[in-house]
């Protein structure tokens, strides 16, 4: 079958990008998307289960750091467009291990535009209708003050109730974490491959993400598992960190215009407008899973443990999403409350999801899936 375009989705087997896949497969089914996940402990190929015989679909077990794979895969497929999402993504896991997320997060990054690179400029169109497209995150800024208003931000430009207290396009890089210090060197490997080179790059900065499919060690699922199971909730310091969160189905959307819309070597900052401490979050959560449940109002708010918080964390990550908004029209579809609502259900609703991953039993689908074949 001849496809109108071939685009490999890294990392996506993984949360934002199982999402992001099955976009794609549902959305455009003249395009070839071709998955391309390591399956490290966040890959979970029964995310995609529901398109997964789909015809435009084609799964790829690789490591991105693997060049010459790379290399392989883009003129195998015949790629000519590219959406990388896969990375560490952990902090505290970057604190324990640096060496893993400068290894795939900047050395993946780099095999991936190297191999773009060589199979893009030597065709006779060169890099015409071709796309690089890298996720990166907000955290590579640093973090802000904490001079903010009580209450989320309504859905209202940034600026007229912050000022320029938040992340720009323009922000200066200034990251705290190994992770964000991957995240940061890949970015600039990316635009300096259109400097250097021409690739046709875009980056993007997204906010916290969440949503159905998140592994369970990110705050939201985390802490609805824990709700349910009558387990301790440890918020770090006093839960003043504040950070801006995105429902993840907002985030594919975003993705899908900027990689059709989106100016080449430009950056789009995304973000969801909601702007919210972590307290506030987890009483939310614990307001909504304990109305899920049947409990009593307040019943799982003495599971709430202060814990010491990490060196490497900043207090305040807000983005400012007006350029994306003015630019290309998108903007997100639901606050927190919304959104959590949402999350809390599907999360209940797919114990059987939540089992499987937390024994490690989702490992196994590939073998029994893909060997088969």
């Amino acid at each position: 079958m001849d496809f109108q375009r071939n685009i490999v989705i890294t990392g996506g087997a993984g949360f934002i990008g199982s999402h992001v896949v099955r976009l794609f497969v549902n959305k455009y089914p003249d395009y070839h998307i071709i998955n391309l996940d390591k399956l490290t402990y966040t890959g979970n190929l029964t995310n995609l289960k529901d398109i997964e015989n789909k015809p435009n679909y084609t799964f790829v077990k690789a490591d991105i750091c693997d060049f010459e794979m790379m290399l392989k895969i883009f003129k195998q497929y015949h790629v000519d467009g590219v959406i990388h999402l896969a990375a560490e993504s952990h902090v505290d896991r970057s604190i324990r291990d640096p060496f893993t997320f400068a290894r795939t997060n900047v050395l993946g990054t780099l095999s991936l535009l190297q191999a773009a690179r060589l199979t893009w400029e030597y065709l006779p169109e060169g890099y015409e209708d071709k796309r690089f497209y890298h996720i990166s995150t907000d955290e590579v800024y640093g973090a802000l003050g904490l001079t903010y208003p009580e209450g989320k931000l309504s859905d209202i430009s940034a600026h007229e109730v912050y000022g320029d207290e938040f992340f720009k396009e323009t922000t200066k890089y200034n990251p705290h974490s190994p992770y964000s210090a991957s995240k940061a060197s890949s970015d600039h490997f990316v635009r300096a491959f259109h400097d250097t080179y021409g690739v046709p790059t875009i980056v993007t900065h997204c906010s916290n993400n969440y949503g159905p499919y998140q592994f369970p060690d990110k705050l939201i699922p985390l802490f609805i598992g824990n709700i349910r199971h009558r387990k301790p909730l440890p918020v770090y310091g006093k839960g003043e960190n504040v950070h801006d969160w995105l429902y993840v189905v907002d985030h594919t959307r975003a993705i899908d215009v900027i990689f059709h819309n989106g100016k080449v070597a430009d950056t789009y900052n995304i973000g969801g407008f909601n702007e919210w401490k972590n307290i506030d979050i987890i009483h939310v959560i614990i307001k909504t899973v304990d109305r899920l449940l049947g409990n009593p109002e307040g019943y799982s708010e003495e599971l709430i443990t202060y814990v010491m918080d990490h060196v490497g964390y900043g207090l305040r990550y807000v983005i400012d999403s007006t350029k994306l908004k003015n630019e290309l029209g998108w903007k997100p579809s639901l606050q927190v409350e919304e959104g959590i609502e949402k999350t809390v259900q599907w999360y209940l609703d797919n114990q059987e999801w939540m089992e499987n991953v937390t024994s490690g039993a989702y490992e196994s689908y590939y073998e029994g899936i893909y060997k088969s074949k």
